[in-house]
Order: C-alpha cells, then structure tokens, then sequence
C-alpha cells in the first residue's frame, strides 16, 4: 500500500486517467474529489460491502424457496389425479 501526505488542493494521479484532489481537512476526516473515465466504477468500500451481503441473502432465500417448491412438486400425490378413483 501506498501512504501519501496530501494538503488540501493537493492532488493524486492514478493511471492516465483517474485524479484524487483533496478538497477539504476537518478533524479526523477528509473530503476526497474523483475525477474518472465513465467506465470506471467507484464505489465506498462499506456500501459495496452491505450490497454484496443483501445480494447473497436474498441469493440464499431463492435458493432454500427453490428448494420447497422442488419438494412440494416432488412429494406423492395425496389424492388421485382427476378423473381418477380409489
């Protein structure tokens, strides 16, 4: 990893096309400014991680409701089809 110190103004290059400029210094926080290409995708660390977590939930919950209904279709007949008699 690289550790850079930055001043407010300040900026970073990444590639040929992505800039990191430091906008503003308040406590123990910084409000970063990213310019990039469109087809570059920037995303919070801590967003994409809960979207990643909701998407294997709901993933999960398709699979086990998947498997009910293979179950419910798979089970034995408990009456005899139509037309038909004991």
């Amino acid at each position: 990893m690289l550790v850079l110190t930055r001043k407010v103004g300040e900026q970073v290059l990444i590639g040929e096309g992505i800039v990191v400029t430091i906008l503003e210094s308040k406590g123990d926080s910084i409000k970063v400014g990213i310019d990039a290409p469109k087809g570059v995708k920037i995303h919070r660390a801590e967003v994409l991680a809960a979207v990643i977590e909701e998407n294997q939930k709901a993933s999960a919950s398709d699979h086990a409701a998947a498997a009910r209904l293979a179950n419910l279709l798979a089970a034995p007949a408990s009456r005899p089809p139509a037309g038909e008699t004991d």
